[in-house]
């Protein structure tokens, strides 16, 4: 009898943790649509501050690591993905000299330690 008593305990636990982990994944979004953590977001505030700042952030990091001049002109376009901290995959206008340019800029921003990284920068 003690012998089904914790084994049946331990399925029971087993089932909880598996109930947890799926309600953690799995969220319902206003318009119906089931959506997983770590699926790409639409930014709805391109001019949020903190949106303008990753832009400024990922342009700066391509001119130091590249060795160019591109001055920001504002974000295109943008979408996050909340991961262990999040991701920000923006279109970002940029000047080059007179001609201006779309990039697309990936970061990754751990704001609870300070951590920015730009993962990508690439023209389109």
């Amino acid at each position: 009898m003690l012998k089904m008593m914790g084994r049946s305990q331990s399925v029971l636990l087993w089932l909880v943790m598996v109930l947890m982990v799926v309600s953690l994944l799995v969220s319902s979004s206003a318009g119906g649509r089931t959506e997983l953590v770590g699926d790409w977001r639409p930014i709805k505030d391109l001019n949020e501050t903190h949106v303008q700042e990753i832009a400024q952030f990922a342009v700066g990091e391509h001119n130091r690591e590249y060795k160019t001049d591109l001055k920001y002109e504002r974000v295109v376009q943008g979408e996050s993905q909340v991961v262990a901290g999040a991701n920000y995959r923006l279109i970002v206008a940029a000047k080059d000299g007179t001609v201006s340019n779309n990039y697309q800029a990936v970061v990754y921003e751990r704001a609870s330690e300070g951590l920015k990284n730009l993962t990508s920068f690439k023209q389109l």
